[in-house]
């Protein structure tokens, strides 16, 4: 099954090709904004360095959020258009569980808590203990995200708020160097899903910051 992968939803734009567990392409750039110019480009170089063709594609797979307004929304759009063109199925993951995911790997660990600053002294949390989520992805006070990884127990930390975290939390918790999800893992968490019969939606847990004319929060 040749699946491509993406991810613009945070602080990265990533492209991955998998043929089952074999990485045909993967790239991942860091970046704060620019996904919409950058994504298409990048989907083409990591196409071209596998070989491979859209028509060989048997399965796509996206972020659904958490993370930024904007770039939730260029990465599924653009998937749900190529689901359409390709008449294919598209799998959504949280950011958050791609992050946790990685973060286990990376550390050897069984438990990863992944705590993602967002802004206004607030993080996005996941508590994920082996193959399940016990804590799904949440938006609370940053110290109030702490404590709930304290309760968790000893485990790996992942996200732009674990380097915080971690000097909270002590010396039995682990700190990953995972800070941004990436397609690759993407690709991975997909492979283990069913394959889905409708496209997936974003998933906000907040309001977007931008404002419409007169101080009118966007819907």
């Amino acid at each position: 099954m040749k699946l491509l992968a993406i991810d613009t939803a945070l602080g990265g734009c990533s492209v991955a090709l998998l043929d089952g567990d074999k990485i045909l392409s993967h790239i991942f750039e860091a970046m704060d904004r620019g996904h919409a110019e950058r994504l298409a480009p990048m989907v083409q170089d990591a196409m071209r360095h596998a070989g491979a063709e859209f028509p060989v594609l048997t399965h796509l797979a996206v972020t659904t959020g958490p993370g930024t307004f904007t770039g939730q929304r260029v990465g599924l759009a653009f998937m749900r258009g190529l689901r359409l063109a390709l008449k294919l199925p598209l799998t959504g993951v949280t950011t958050l569980e791609v992050i946790a995911l990685a973060a286990m790997d990376e550390i050897g660990q069984p438990k990863a808590a992944v705590i993602h600053d967002a802004r206004r002294e607030e993080a996005y949390l996941l508590l994920q203990d082996g193959g399940q989520v016990v804590l799904q992805p949440c938006v609370m006070t940053f110290a109030g995200a702490v404590e709930r990884i304290r309760t968790f127990g000893p485990c790996a930390l992942a996200g732009t708020g674990a380097a915080a975290a971690k000097d909270m939390l002590g010396a039995d918790f682990t700190l990953s160097t995972i800070r941004q999800p990436d397609a690759l893992w993407v690709a991975r968490l997909a492979h283990a899903l069913p394959v889905p019969v409708e496209a997936p939606g974003p998933l906000y847990l907040r309001a977007p910051d931008a404002k419409l004319p007169g101080g009118k929060a966007l819907v």
